[in-house]
């Protein structure tokens, strides 16, 4: 049975094949996690294989308590590579043709989309024809009104985006997720390399008539945007074991503080200090600090 006012993570899901073994993956996944773990209707929605990596997906998710629809398809579940540096920063090689790339748009999907209350979809799961469609019609089905949230959390990875789509996925979004290396790579898109970077911000907002710009600058902190506003949070200082999985955490954060009618700066501080919480430990979904959830 559909939950009322859903919190959806649509796109890849998969497993990272890290140096100390593999772990579910996916900002999607990560995100719809996270949003559960804030005492929201967390839901993934994704593809995996008719495979043992599909099944395991499919069984970790249950035990977690995560609401998903996985279709299970004629496509190998997809992995990822995962090189960590001395620094803790993820490079990443990920595999094509794979289950996530052919998300199917189901009548399921469609009654889900029907009571979504806030979505967050990526350009990575965008790569193939079939998971762009399926993405942008769940995306036309959901409710739009004032409280309703739209996240674009960009991904470019490897060369797996063009500017049409990035161009069309803000066009749908109301609230805008980048990092400062992917704002430079937008900024030399866009022409806009010779402007300070939060000029970029501001020129972006108002282009695409967006309630929200997220910045996030790794340890210069980050920065948060709103029509005529702009907000700063340092970054915590921790002991980094990684960063996987620490922007998506970030995002599941502000979004669902927003949802409990909790104002942008305080979202902002909860989303940094729980993304900061996620580099320290290893992994991109461990259980986080009852006091962060509250």
């Amino acid at each position: 049975m559909i939950k009322k006012d859903v919190v959806v993570g649509i796109g890849e899901v998969l497993w990272d094949l890290l140096p100390q073994g593999k772990q579910i993956g996916g900002a999607p996944a990560n995100f719809a996690y996270h949003v559960s773990q804030f005492g929201l209707n967390g839901c993934v929605v994704s593809a995996v294989g008719n495979d043992t990596l599909g099944l395991e997906i499919i069984e970790n998710f249950k035990d977690k308590g995560l609401n998903c629809i996985i279709e299970r398809i004629s496509y190998p579940t997809g992995t990822v590579q995962v090189e960590i540096d001395d620094a803790g920063i993820p490079k990443y090689e990920i595999t094509k043709y794979v289950a996530w790339d052919n998300i199917p748009y189901t009548a399921e999907l469609e009654a889900l989309a029907k009571n979504t209350k806030a979505v967050c979809f990526g350009s990575l799961a965008q790569r193939s024809a079939v998971s762009r469609n399926t993405i942008n019609r769940f995306l036309d089905t959901i409710p739009r009104n004032e409280d309703s949230l739209v996240v674009f959390d960009i991904n470019f990875r490897q060369d797996y985006y063009d500017k049409d789509i990035i161009c069309k996925s803000m066009e749908r979004c109301n609230i805008l997720k980048i990092n400062d290396e992917e704002l430079v790579e937008l900024g030399n898109m866009f022409g806009y390399e010779d402007i300070d970077f939060q000029d970029k911000c501001w020129i972006l907002l108002e282009k695409y008539k967006l309630k929200t710009l997220i910045l996030t600058c790794g340890i210069n902190g980050s920065y948060v945007f709103t029509p005529g506003k702009v907000y700063f949070q340092a970054t915590p200082c921790v002991k980094v074991e990684d960063t996987v999985g620490a922007g998506d955490s970030f995002t599941a954060a502000f979004v669902s503080c927003l949802l409990k009618g909790k104002s942008v700066e305080d979202a902002h501080l909860a989303a940094v200090q729980t993304s900061a919480f996620v580099c320290s430990v290893k992994g991109a979904m461990p259980v986080l600090p009852l006091q962060y959830v509250k």
